[in-house]
């Protein structure tokens, strides 16, 4: 006869035997290390991609295998929360002795962040057609120049609505990112 009892709790990430061992351990208990990761398994293909005439872009593909308590793609938005906050030291190098100079030598207008996209064509939002076209007819190329903008002067954008001004937003918030005094 074998009689086990186990003891199961919610947890982050991983957590050793060590602290899985409680302050009253009594004899014959085995503590074993913790995984609470949602995430069994990830695989990543980086493929070539075309956007217009360009064909000199890539294109990330991920493949996230989950046990079901999380869906793939909360798992990867959240794994991304974890990076940006993480990366975050590098946008206020000021804070950071020795870069203090740097930054005051490089500072300039209060535009929004655009966490690296800026350069980035306004393709790769996938906007809709008319909202896409009407941002190109005023010469709004890249993500940079779309996140510099306020949301009153996009509205000032002839052809450019309410619905289109709400897609942008939301689109911008998908990745992290904000209009202009949206902050």
């Amino acid at each position: 006869k074998l009689e086990i009892t186990l003891t199961i709790g919610r947890g982050r990430g991983y957590v050793p035997a060590e602290l899985n061992r409680g302050p009253e351990t009594t004899i014959g208990v085995i503590p074993i290390d913790s995984i609470f990761s949602p995430v069994r398994r990830v695989s990543y293909d980086v493929e070539a991609a075309r956007v217009g005439q360009r064909t000199d872009y890539d294109k990330l593909r991920l493949d996230v295998t989950t046990d079901g308590s999380i869906e793939p793609r909360d798992a990867i938005g959240q794994a991304a929360e974890i990076l940006i906050r993480q990366l975050a030291i590098f946008t206020d190098l000021d804070s950071i002795e020795g870069f203090g100079e740097a930054a005051a030598a490089d500072s300039g207008a209060d535009l929004p962040v655009a966490h690296g996209m800026e350069n980035f064509p306004i393709e790769e939002l996938e906007l809709g057609v008319r909202s896409y076209n009407c941002l190109k007819r005023v010469g709004i190329e890249t993500i940079g120049d779309l996140v510099s903008k306020s949301e009153n002067e996009l509205a000032a954008i002839p052809n450019f609505g309410k619905k289109s001004v709400e897609e942008v937003k939301e689109t911008l918030q998908a990745h992290g990112l904000n209009l202009r005094g949206d902050g």
